[in-house]
């Protein structure tokens, strides 16, 4: 057999154009092949937390797994599974679940961290 080596390690950064206006640190969702977006609503299609602001056209590295401190949407009492809400926040309401509050979120803005 072949030595093999994965395109890309669970956990680690992944980089993908950006197919519209992207704030760092929030949910992204892909919209396209190779292309990522602020995530929506309850998106079943999040794949990270992107690392830095970017426009339409850019790269933009996306980080996968871990912890991420992310941006809530309203409050989520910590050991929440949370979703994605509008704009790439984090809510605790929704089918599709992307981790767990390791802290808690009183107000919509607050931070939270979630291990993804």
């Amino acid at each position: 057999m072949a030595d093999y080596l994965p395109k890309y390690v669970p956990g680690q950064a992944i980089t993908l154009t950006a197919a519209a206006k992207i704030t760092g640190g929030t949910l992204v969702e892909v919209s396209a092949a190779g292309t990522v977006a602020p995530a929506g609503a309850d998106s079943a299609k999040v794949v990270g937390v992107a690392g830095f602001d970017a426009e339409a056209g850019d790269t933009v590295t996306v980080y996968r797994g871990g912890v991420q401190r992310l941006t809530a949407a309203g409050a989520i009492p910590a050991g929440t599974q949370v979703a994605a809400a509008a704009g790439g926040k984090a809510i605790a309401t929704g089918t599709n679940k992307i981790g767990v509050a390791l802290t808690g979120a009183a107000n919509a803005n607050d931070v939270v961290d979630v291990a993804l």
